[in-house]
């Protein structure tokens, strides 16, 4: 079965932060979002709008160096916490296993891993892939949105609505 996928298009680092923000209140406890893309691409940018999606007040920051971060979840029941991981810095796949973040997200959260491409062999089933790509001038960015296995299938259709106003002209 082929993965759906979504082609968007932002204008600058405000219109990324509303396209994550718009994906949040689609999120269930246990969810993952593997965020790839260079250094600089907007993957940090992307979590901020995702984390105000939530509710989140807290000033969201990338977290290279503490690989997760926590951040309470208000006004969304029943997600209670958001893990913002980065794994960058991790050397072997066993590495992303023991930090635990499937057991974290399981008791009513969602996590954002950002370097995600290169976890997704042990974090991908179910996850939500996004890729984040600079488009050569300012701040603009393509990003692509795809499902692996069926958990996000079952919502792809709301996605898809959520995300209409940054699609990329075919």
């Amino acid at each position: 079965m082929t993965s759906p996928e979504l082609v968007l298009q932002t204008a600058g680092a405000d219109q990324t932060r509303a396209l994550a923000g718009a994906i949040a209140p689609l999120c269930q406890p246990g969810d993952m979002l593997l965020l790839a893309g260079d250094l600089g691409a907007g993957k940090t940018t992307f979590a901020q709008g995702f984390g105000a999606g939530l509710g989140i007040t807290e000033t969201i920051t990338s977290p290279t160096f503490t690989l997760v971060r926590h951040y309470a979840v208000s006004g969304h029941p029943p997600l209670r916490t958001l893990l913002h991981a980065d794994v960058y810095r991790l050397d072997r796949l066993q590495e992303i296993v023991d930090l635990g973040l499937g057991e974290l997200v399981d008791d009513g959260g969602v996590a954002l891993v950002e370097w995600g491409d290169v976890a997704e062999p042990v974090l991908g089933e179910g996850s939500l892939a996004i890729a984040l790509l600079a488009a050569g001038h300012d701040d603009h960015r393509v990003i692509s949105v795809r499902a692996a296995g069926t958990t996000w299938c079952t919502r792809w259709t709301a996605l898809q609505a959520a995300l209409a106003p940054w699609r990329a002209e075919p």
